[in-house]
């Protein structure tokens, strides 16, 4: 599978932005998927991740309230709806994907095994 990030920008704060990933994959719904971020000079962390189905969700604390994820399993979309910017969140954002089986820890990096090329968001009046 590979993954296409897109819809970052430059928004002020309070402003959304709405991230999109798409999969080249013929069994997208085998994969579990995710958002993490990295800012400069800060490690890659968790913001979202779905289940395989998209019935269960998982939000860092920052993200909770304000962003959304979603998937789309007959587009082989994942998209993260972000309200209420703050310039805290402007890092490069990543979409990963797992086909990994059993137990998963989707906030852990180490757990995905494809990853987008990153979209950036900088948030910024």
């Amino acid at each position: 599978v590979q993954l296409q990030a897109s819809g970052g920008g430059l928004v002020q704060p309070g402003g959304t932005l709405r991230l999109s990933c798409a999969a080249s994959t013929r069994t997208f719904s085998a994969y579990a998927l995710a958002w993490f971020r990295q800012a400069p000079g800060k490690e890659r962390q968790s913001v979202a991740a779905s289940n395989r189905s998209g019935t269960s969700a998982y939000y860092a604390d920052s993200a909770k309230g304000r962003f959304t994820i979603s998937r789309d399993n007959a587009k082989n979309m994942v998209y993260l709806q972000m309200n209420n910017l703050k310039p805290e969140d402007g890092a490069v954002y990543y979409c990963a994907a797992t086909a990994r089986s059993g137990w998963i820890d989707l906030t852990s990096p180490q757990a995905f095994d494809v990853w987008g090329q990153g979209t950036l968001v900088t948030v910024s009046s």
